[in-house]
């Protein structure tokens, strides 16, 4: 297949991936599913779409087109962050409190590390370790930290023990399959000394930006550690 017309099929594939799971989830929550919930499967399933990356035809410069989803949703959440009304689909799946202003923060950051990863980063193992915990471990973090925190702290921002054991699992389930879709082998030395670090990182975090530090502390380790 021609490798262009292959990667715009690819990259169609993931904009009906993302953008349908975002309108499912606004389906969802208009039959009475949680609003946070929904946030989270969006979070999850966003940072996931570098499932998408084994499908393009790294030999061609349209691989980059893998950020268009993102791109798009950039450029919609600075609208949406300044124009928005309660009932958008975006302030109802992606929003705390209903707020527009929201997506202006945390979903704006996650977006934009989005676009940096699929670009500077494509196919690279520290940008399948990044995505998997901030993706998995981030977005399954709060859920249990919810539920089950009993033991809570306060660094820069409330969080809770069971959130922090829960960040740290499912992070390294994450980044683990990624890298064995993507390569066939798991480091688990570089995945446990990648998800200490990122779970240490992701507890200090004021709130809103552990969507950004949480994968610059995955590439720092990546870099310094799993290179040398």
């Amino acid at each position: 297949m021609n490798a262009i017309f292959q990667n715009i099929i690819v990259t169609f594939a993931a904009l009906i991936y993302v953008f349908g799971v975002v309108a499912l989830m606004d389906y969802a929550v208009k039959k009475g599913f949680s609003q946070d919930l929904s946030r989270k499967v969006v979070h999850i399933a966003a940072g996931s779409w570098l499932i998408f990356w084994p499908l393009y035809n790294q030999s061609h410069w349209t691989k980059f087109l893998n950020i268009t989803p993102a791109l798009i949703w950039t450029i919609l959440l600075l609208i949406k962050g300044f124009t928005a009304k309660p009932d958008d689909q975006a302030v109802k799946t992606m929003t705390r409190t209903g707020d527009r202003k929201e997506l202006l923060r945390g979903p704006l950051y996650f977006t934009l590390v989005m676009n940096i990863m699929g670009t500077f980063f494509f196919y690279s193992p520290g940008a399948l370790m990044s995505m998997g915990f901030l993706g998995w471990g981030d977005g399954l973090a709060p859920v249990f930290g919810k539920k089950f925190g009993k033991h809570k702290y306060h660094i820069l921002s409330e969080k809770s023990l069971e959130g922090s054991i829960a960040f740290f699992v499912f992070g390294v389930i994450g980044a683990a399959l990624f890298s064995y879709i993507f390569f066939s082998e798991i480091n688990f030395s570089f995945l446990l000394i990648c998800g200490l670090v990122t779970t240490i990182v992701e507890g200090a975090s004021p709130k809103d930006f552990d969507n950004i530090l949480i994968p610059v502390s995955s590439m720092i380790v990546y870099y310094f550690f799993a290179r040398s």
